[in-house]
């Protein structure tokens, strides 16, 4: 059954997104799209205010795949990007 997941990441570039998805198994097939065996991913991003005065970027990322192969990759790149930005 292939799910749809969409996730928001503030303080990580949309380099570090690529980086991240093609460490965890995936090859950049588009300016905004990573792909893997089982999985696709399409990333967006904004800049956000945060309070009065600061402004961080925020990455919207939609998966798309196999939920059995999903909920792990989304898991370990949450955690990647945990450790780049919040």
């Amino acid at each position: 059954m292939t799910v749809r997941l969409e996730r928001s990441f503030r303080g990580i570039s949309e380099r570090l997104v690529v980086r991240y998805l093609t460490k965890l198994g995936g090859e950049r097939v588009a300016d905004d799209t990573v792909a893997g065996d089982d999985w696709t991913a399409t990333f967006s991003s904004e800049t956000v205010g945060v309070g009065p005065s600061l402004q961080l970027t925020e990455v919207t990322i939609v998966f798309e795949g196999e939920e059995a192969t999903l909920e792990p990759l989304v898991e370990q790149f949450a955690q990647k990007a945990m450790r780049a930005g919040g």
